[in-house]
């Protein structure tokens, strides 16, 4: 039942309490160590995607935002006038196409459907290009209830190791208050299937 209309809907009724109003931490401090400005980035799921500000004003051109909800995008859109219409798009990440050198994860993995996890990492897998790398945060929790889903570090090492290589899997030492204790910070590198 999480879909479009679903994610719509929460937007609309203003049911957004996962909205930190402001980048990551974790996310900006990560960022602020990558040297090439050209690099294609995407934010999937991404909401207010704060973090799409920093990218934005810190010289990052080629960001591109992904969800299923227009109104969140709306908002990127007002807070950054020259942003690119283009690369704000709304729609299914499943089916969205091209290649990108980076993908930042907050909150998206954890706001689907667990049994969507191996799609996932697959679609994730064939969204990088060669050695992309995909980072962010993974919520350190018991899986059951939700949005959002928990998970833990054995279950997500298992879960991409086939088709990632973990350079990083890690309790998150600058979480924002609310989330402090329960994030892992995550850098995974896509792996070659050659020979």
């Amino acid at each position: 039942m999480m879909n479009d209309q679903y994610w719509q809907e929460r937007w609309e009724k203003g049911e957004t309490a996962w909205d930190m109003g402001s980048a990551s931490p974790a996310l900006t401090t990560y960022c602020e160590q990558l040297g090439d400005k050209g690099l294609r980035i995407l934010l999937p799921g991404a909401g207010s995607a704060y973090e799409a500000d920093w990218l934005w004003h810190n010289g990052f051109r080629n960001v591109t935002v992904l969800d299923w909800s227009g109104k969140a995008l709306e908002g990127i859109a007002a807070r950054i006038p020259d942003f690119p219409k283009d690369q704000l798009i709304v729609g299914d990440f499943y089916a969205l196409e091209g290649q990108f050198d980076l993908v930042l994860e907050q909150t998206f993995f954890c706001a689907q459907d667990p049994a969507k996890r191996p799609a996932y990492v697959m679609k994730m897998f064939t969204l990088l290009k060669p050695g992309g790398t995909l980072a962010g945060l993974l919520f350190d929790f018991p899986l059951a209830g939700g949005p959002p889903f928990g998970g833990s570090e054995d279950e997500y090492n298992e879960l991409f190791h086939w088709l990632f290589e973990v350079k990083k899997m890690e309790r998150c030492y600058n979480s924002i208050q609310p989330r402090d204790g329960r994030e892992l910070f995550f850098i995974l590198k896509k792996r070659s299937l050659e020979g």
